[in-house]
């Protein structure tokens, strides 16, 4: 899913209208945060709705979740461990890791990319180490769901 360039390698993540898609993206960021394992805020932020691109915009549709956790006690190298832990733990729970290193950023925060094949959910995970405070940030994004006969795309 993560690394693909053409829409035509989104996966279909089936048929389903924007609300009950965008509670199954909550799930899976619920699901994610227990499996990191971090004490402390997540932030607030709820799903949105993008077009899928080369499809029709009226038809098909995928979610996107963009949140972070501020741990409530961490250093630089304790949230480097999550992710170090998280590469091996992932493919535990169906994930499957294709990117981990560091990003290009000023920074060079530490990146890790999953993909789930089963939930058709593609996860983007970054140590934001140099952060006051310091914080992981996340982006989960759906495969295309193609809307209900009879339904509309809400755009959130």
């Amino acid at each position: 899913m993560s690394d693909s360039k053409n829409s035509q390698d989104i996966p279909f993540a089936g048929i389903s209208t924007t609300s009950d898609a965008a509670d199954a993206m909550e799930r899976v960021s619920s699901e994610l945060y227990d499996l990191i394992g971090l004490k402390g805020r997540a932030s607030s932020t709820q799903p949105g709705v993008m077009e899928c691109e080369g499809k029709d915009r009226d038809t098909y549709f995928t979610i996107f979740h963009p949140w972070n956790i501020t741990p409530a006690k961490a250093t630089a190298a304790e949230l480097d461990g999550v992710m170090e832990r998280l590469k091996s733990e992932l493919p535990k729970h169906g994930w499957k890791v294709v990117e981990y290193e560091r990003d290009t950023s000023k920074n060079r925060n530490l990146s890790l990319t999953a993909d789930n094949d089963e939930k058709k959910v593609s996860v983007n995970l970054a140590s934001y180490t140099k952060d006051n405070p310091p914080a992981l940030g996340l982006m989960v994004v759906s495969g295309c769901y193609r809307i209900p006969d009879g339904k509309k795309i809400e755009r959130f």
